[in-house]
């Protein structure tokens, strides 16, 4: 996920999103426990959760302003 398509989405579709990956986060956590991990998947996971947060906490700061 870029973060322009971040940019176009709405607070609410953001907040949602970013509650969707933490669980994919979970999710692909437990199941992998005991076997071997590939660190793409939950890097990439990792990487689209940052952005989310990003992107929010930057329209957080704009609205303060």
């Amino acid at each position: 996920m870029k973060s322009t398509e971040l940019t176009k989405k709405k607070d609410a579709d953001l907040k949602k999103l970013l509650i969707e990956k933490k669980e994919a986060l979970r999710e692909y956590s437990f199941g992998k426990a005991g076997s071997a991990k590939s660190g793409l998947s939950s890097q990439a996971i990792r990487k689209d959760i940052a952005r989310i947060l990003t992107e929010v906490n930057a329209r957080s700061n704009q609205d303060n302003k």
